[in-house]
């Protein structure tokens, strides 16, 4: 494998090449010794979550509260916001303190949306994996458990940050289970499994590092005092995601084919199969034929699409870019947005073309494409880089940095 260096620093040296070998298929435990010692303080702390919960303002669901295995009513969690804040689901800090006092488990959902250092790490953990990353934290008070045994739909990678907490792991009941195969489907199966021996059953300290594969069945129990982890999870492409492509795909282009857009004849009788057995496998020749002659590129397109919205970009400072803009000079250095997925498509007419990214479809002259070919390569550049033409080339540096897809690097607002 290439170097990954978030997935070197969550799980060791040799982190990318044990992965391999367990990914999907078995848990990966490595403690914080054998990943050099590293307690992964400056992620995340009990600082972190007082800060998040008095101060930010977080609404549901940025956090839930669980207790005795049960996510509780956000009524119990939140209250109105105050005078000028028309709001009736913040986060408070009033009603969490007795409740965490009194066992219940805090779980701060999309922290990698609202914790710096936490995007960081996911945005990196998802381009060393290829696969979208979200992470969540649990912070849970002394002998109590946030949640019963149950297993994911997502892979994760556990962090442990603080406190020591006991993790139970059982063998899946359902191997890879998709989004729509939840672990309440297999309640009864998935206790049963629970009670029996587990396989693998380890206390986790500050630093420690766990991957489980989805399917694989845990529960876990803080040990002594307060504890909390970080989870990644990870939304694995599979090739379920390649066959909804394709069928999206091949769906979309039998509309052009007016016999497929005809009516069934007059009075179907949907009660009866052989009145439309024609008409089935007419549909079905067609579909299949669709399929045969779809190109990959358009599969992969539509994975692309999912995987840019699925991603959330640096976050940049609207009012100081706009400033900066305006400053910029030909040795001014522009620099792409962290994990902005960027595409350089054919554009609307002739000599376009269209700049795809979360950001929005920015449509240019097709003669700036080597430019902006070298600027996804190097992820940065000069100004004077993108045209021969100093005023051509601060027009599209422009353009580019108020359509949010590269930053200038000290931005400030003027005075």
């Amino acid at each position: 494998m290439t170097d990954r260096p978030t997935l070197r620093r969550l799980l060791g040296a040799d982190g990318p090449e044990a992965l391999v070998e367990c990914w999907g298929r078995r848990p990966l435990l490595r403690t914080a010794a054998e990943r050099g010692g590293d307690d992964v303080g400056d992620l995340f702390s009990l600082e972190a979550v007082d800060e998040l919960v008095s101060r930010r303002g977080l609404r549901t669901p940025f956090l839930r509260v669980a207790k005795d295995g049960s996510t509780l009513p956000e009524r119990q969690f939140t209250s109105g916001g105050g005078i000028g804040a028309g709001i009736g689901d913040q986060v408070s800090e009033d009603r969490l303190l007795q409740l965490f006092g009194d066992g219940a488990t805090i779980v701060l959902q999309g922290l990698h949306r609202t914790w710096d250092p936490v995007r960081r790490a996911a945005a990196g953990l998802a381009a060393d994996l290829g696969h979208p990353v979200q992470v969540n934290a649990y912070v849970t008070p002394p002998q109590n458990q946030g949640f019963s045994a149950h297993y994911d739909v997502h892979d994760v990678v556990v962090v442990q940050v603080h406190g020591r907490k006991r993790w139970t792991i059982s063998e899946p009941v359902l191997p890879a289970p998709l989004r729509d195969q939840p672990w309440t489907d297999r309640a009864a199966e998935v206790a049963a499994r629970a009670r029996e021996a587990a396989y693998l059953d380890v206390d986790l300290a500050p630093g420690d590092v766990l991957y489980l594969p989805r399917g694989w069945i845990h529960a876990a129990r803080a040990l002594g005092g307060v504890t909390a982890h970080l989870t990644f999870g990870i939304h694995q492409w599979t090739r379920h995601h390649l066959a909804e492509a394709i069928v999206e795909r091949a769906t979309t282009r039998l509309g052009d084919d007016p016999d497929l857009r005809a009516s069934l004849p007059l009075g179907p009788d949907l009660t009866d199969l052989g009145s439309l057995a024609e008409e089935v496998a007419g549909a079905r020749r067609a579909l299949l034929r669709a399929i045969e002659e779809l190109p990959d590129t358009e599969v992969l397109r539509v994975l692309r699409r999912r995987e840019r919205a699925a991603q959330r970009p640096e976050p940049l400072g609207p009012l100081a870019q706009l400033a900066a803009a305006e400053e910029l000079t030909a040795d001014t250095v522009l620099r792409l947005r962290e994990a902005l997925l960027v595409d350089l498509l054919p554009g609307p007419e002739e000599g376009t073309v269209v700049v795809s990214s979360r950001a929005g479809r920015l449509t240019l002259d097709s003669h700036h494409v080597p430019a902006l070919r070298a600027l996804l390569d190097a992820r940065s550049g000069r100004v004077a880089d993108l045209a021969a033409d100093p005023a051509t080339a601060l027009d599209l540096g422009r353009r580019l940095v108020r359509h949010g897809l590269v930053l200038v690097d000290g931005g400030r607002l003027g005075d």
